[in-house]
C-alpha cells in the first residue's frame, strides 16, 4: 500500500470516529431515547413539593388572614357590645338618679305642703281660741257662740230675734265652720232655724257682704254675729238672696211683715 492510499484510509477512519461520536452525543440528549437520562423528570419532581408547598403557605397566609378578620370582627363585636352595655348602664344609672331626683324634689314638695297645712292649721286654732275667750268674757248682745264639741273648728251659735223687729221673740240656731286657713279665709255661718227673710235662702245660706268679698282677718265671729243680727233688723232687699220675699217686702209689706212673724212663732219659737 502506498503512503497516499494509507493517508486516505486514516483520514476516512477518523471520520467515521468523528461521525460515531456525533451519534452518540447526539443519543445521549433526546429525551426519548432508551440510554437517556432522566433529569428533567427529576426536577419536575422536586418542583411539585415547591408549589405544594407555596400553595399550603398561601393557603395559611389566606387562613392567617382570615382568622385575623375574624378575631378583629369578633374584638370589634366586643368593644361594640361592651359600649352598649356601657351606655345602656349609664343611661339606666342617669334614668334612676333622674327618678330619684324627682322623688326626692315630690318628697320635699309635699313634705312643705303638709308642714304649711300643718302651720295654717296651728294658726287657726290658736286665733279661734282666742276669739273663744273673748266671745265668753265679753258676749255680743243677743248672740252667743261655743264649739259644739271636742272639734275647735265647727261651732254652734244662737241669736235671739231683735227687739222691735219682725223676728222679735224668736230663737235662732246657726251652725258656724271656720276654715282652717282661718282667719285668712271668713268662716262659714248658715241658719239652722227656718226664716222668712229676703237675705237668707232657705238652706240657711246668708247673703251678707263681710261673709263673702268683704271678709278681712281683722274681723271676728264677734262681729259676724253682731251684722247678722243687724241683717234682721233691717234687711236689704237691694241684694237678695230670695228675691220673691223681696219683691213682696217692697211692694206688699204688710203680706211681708205678717209671714215674717208668722214663720218665726211656727219655727223660732
Amino acid at each position: 500500500m502506498t503512503a497516499n492510499a494509507r493517508r486516505t484510509k486514516d483520514d476516512v477512519d477518523a471520520l467515521q470516529s468523528k461521525m460515531k461520536d456525533a451519534d452518540e452525543l447526539s443519543s445521549s440528549d433526546d429525551p426519548e431515547s432508551p440510554g437517556g437520562s432522566q433529569p428533567p423528570l427529576k426536577r419536575s419532581k422536586s418542583s411539585t413539593p415547591s408549589s405544594s408547598s407555596s400553595s399550603h403557605s398561601k393557603s395559611s397566609k389566606s387562613s392567617n388572614s382570615t382568622g385575623t378578620s375574624s378575631n378583629s370582627a369578633s374584638t370589634s363585636t366586643s368593644t361594640s357590645t361592651t359600649s352598649s352595655s356601657s351606655k345602656s348602664s349609664k343611661s339606666s344609672k342617669s334614668s334612676s338618679k333622674s327618678k330619684s331626683s324627682k322623688s326626692s324634689k315630690s318628697s320635699k314638695s309635699k313634705s312643705k305642703s303638709a308642714g304649711s297645712r300643718r302651720t295654717g292649721f296651728g294658726t287657726a286654732a290658736k286665733r279661734i281660741q282666742q276669739e273663744m275667750k273673748e266671745l265668753a268674757s265679753d258676749p255680743p248682745r243677743n248672740c252667743s257662740a261655743s264649739p259644739k264639741g271636742s272639734n275647735i273648728f265647727d261651732w254652734g251659735s244662737t241669736i235671739m230675734g231683735p227687739e222691735g223687729s219682725l223676728y222679735e221673740g224668736g230663737i235662732f240656731y246657726l251652725d258656724i265652720v271656720f276654715p282652717q286657713d282661718y282667719p285668712f279665709r271668713p268662716p262659714k255661718v248658715t241658719f239652722r232655724t227656718r226664716i222668712y227673710h229676703c237675705n237668707i235662702a232657705s238652706n240657711g245660706a246668708i247673703c251678707l257682704d263681710i261673709l263673702k268679698d268683704q271678709w278681712s282677718p281683722a274681723l271676728t265671729l264677734s262681729k259676724v254675729l253682731l251684722s247678722v243680727c243687724s241683717l234682721l233688723a233691717d234687711c236689704n232687699p237691694e241684694d237678695p238672696l230670695v228675691p220673691a220675699i223681696a219683691q213682696e217686702y217692697i211692694n206688699q209689706r204688710e203680706v211681708h211683715d205678717s209671714k215674717a212673724r208668722e214663720w218665726t212663732k211656727l219655727y223660732a219659737t
